[in-house]
C-alpha cells in the first residue's frame, strides 16, 4: 500500500493528488474502506499503464485518482473517535462583564447630532457603517458622547457575537476545525446530506479524523459515517515558524485561506480561533509583522464620501501590526469564518480580549504577526460558502 496516498493511523493527514474539478462537474463519490475503492486502485493502474506517456489518462467515471482510506485505516478512525470525540481543547467561556463593557449599538441612515435633547445640531454623520456606544437616554434622544445626542429612531442593536476560540494544553495529534454553514454530515464523502443524522450547527467544533478527495475538493471525516466538505469548516493546523521569529518568541499565525488565527509560543500552540479579514477589495496583506502599538478601545474611521464609508467608536482591544491594520475585536457582526473587513483582522471581543491579555505580559516588541494563506480562494463556489 503507497503511504503517500493514505491516512496514517490516529489522524495524520498525508495529501497526494487533487483534481481540479469545477464545482459540479462531475458525480463521483469515495467509500473509504470498502471493496469499491480497492478495485479502483486496479483500474486505474490499469488504465494509467495503457496511457501512452505524456498524454492524460482516461479513468474510470465512477473512479476518484486517489483510493483514500484503506479498511484497516476506517477502523483505526473509528477507534479514535470513540477515545476522542472532541477536540483536547479547553473552550473560552464567555463573559459578559468582558464583552459587555459598553453599551454597543449602531446608527441608521443619516443623522443629525445635537448638544442635548431638543437641542441644537452641532453635527453631521453621512448614511454607513456606523457604530457608537451609549451612555444615557433622556425625551426621546439617546447620548452617545459627551455633549452629543441623536434621535433615538437612528439608533438599533449591534450584532455582537458570543463566540469565543480555545486554549491548547496539550498539542493537537490531529487537525481539528470549527463547522461555518451548518448542515447534516454525509455517510460517505461526495454523498448527499444525511437527513436523518443530527444537524452540525454553525460554530460547533470537532475533530478531522481523515480526508478524501471527491471532484477536487476535501472531505472530511468528523464522526462515525460523518463527513463534511472541506467548504463548510474553518480548519487548524500546525503552521511552521517563519523564518526571523526564534524558538522563544511569541506570534500569532493568521491564515487568510482558513480564515483562522493561532497564538504560539515558540513551537507551541497555545490558542486558535476564527477570524474575519479583509474583503477581496481590501485585502488583508501577508507578510511578517510586530505589534506595535495596543488600545483597549479606540475609534475607526474611513472611506469618507464613499458608499462603504464607516465609523466605529469604541473598538475594543487593538493591537496595530501593520501601518492602521490590526487585531481587534468586533461587535458589529457575528460572520468569523468569512472575510469581511476593509483590511483588519477582526476578532470575536471574547478572542480580542484573550490576545490583547496574552500579549500584555510580553513586551510588544516581541511579538509577532505571520499573515499567510495556506490555500488559494477559488471562484467555483456557492454564493453561500464564498469565504
Amino acid at each position: 500500500m503507497n503511504r503517500n496516498h493514505k491516512l496514517l493511523l490516529y489522524g495524520v493527514i498525508v495529501v497526494s493528488m487533487v483534481m481540479s474539478i469545477a464545482w459540479g462537474a462531475s458525480t463521483a463519490s469515495a467509500f473509504p474502506g470498502d471493496k469499491r475503492d480497492e478495485e479502483c486502485a486496479d483500474l486505474i493502474a490499469q488504465a494509467i499503464a495503457a496511457t501512452p506517456e505524456g498524454e492524460t489518462a482516461d479513468i474510470p467515471d465512477d473512479c476518484l485518482p486517489d483510493e483514500g482510506m484503506s479498511a484497516i485505516e476506517v477502523r483505526a478512525a473509528e477507534a479514535v473517535m470513540r477515545v476522542s470525540p472532541l477536540p483536547d481543547v479547553n473552550q473560552v467561556p464567555y463573559q459578559e462583564d468582558v464583552v459587555w463593557t459598553r453599551a454597543y449599538r449602531r446608527m441608521i441612515g443619516h443623522v443629525v447630532i445635537y448638544d442635548a435633547p431638543n437641542g441644537n445640531p452641532i453635527g453631521e454623520l453621512d448614511a454607513g457603517y456606523n457604530y457608537v456606544t451609549v451612555i444615557s437616554a433622556q425625551d426621546g434622544f439617546i447620548q452617545i458622547n459627551y455633549g452629543q445626542w441623536v434621535a433615538e429612531e437612528h439608533i438599533t442593536w449591534a450584532d455582537v457575537s458570543e463566540f469565543a476560540g480555545v486554549e491548547i494544553v496539550n498539542q493537537p495529534k490531529r487537525p481539528f476545525a470549527w463547522m461555518l454553514a451548518e448542515a447534516y454530515p454525509s455517510r460517505y464523502p461526495g454523498g448527499p446530506q444525511d437527513k436523518n443524522a443530527q444537524m452540525i450547527e454553525r460554530y460547533a467544533l470537532m475533530n478531522i479524523y481523515g480526508v478524501e478527495y471527491v471532484d477536487g475538493w476535501e472531505w472530511y471525516l468528523v464522526g462515525p459515517n460523518q463527513w463534511i466538505q472541506q467548504i463548510r469548516v474553518a480548519k487548524v493546523q500546525p503552521t511552521e515558524r517563519p523564518e526571523g521569529v526564534s524558538k522563544d518568541d511569541w506570534w500569532v499565525s493568521v491564515d487568510l485561506y482558513e480564515q483562522t488565527a493561532v497564538a504560539y509560543e515558540g513551537d507551541k500552540m497555545v490558542f486558535a480561533t476564527l477570524i474575519s479579514s479583509g474583503l477581496p477589495q481590501w485585502g488583508t496583506r501577508e507578510g511578517l509583522y510586530q505589534i506595535y502599538d495596543r488600545f483597549e478601545a479606540t475609534r475607526m474611521s474611513g472611506a469618507s464620501g464613499q458608499t462603504d464609508f464607516y465609523f466605529i467608536e469604541e473598538v475594543p482591544y487593538v493591537m496595530y501590526y501593520d501601518g492602521e491594520i490590526a487585531l481587534h475585536g468586533t461587535y458589529w457582526h457575528d460572520r468569523f469564518g468569512y472575510r469581511q473587513s476593509h483590511g483588519c483582522v477582526n476578532l470575536s471581543i471574547m478572542d480580542s480580549w484573550w490576545l490583547f491579555d496574552w500579549t500584555s505580559s510580553e513586551p510588544d516588541i516581541n511579538v509577532w504577526v505571520y499573515v499567510h494563506s495556506s490555500g488559494k480562494y477559488r471562484t467555483d463556489l456557492p454564493s453561500w460558502a464564498r469565504r
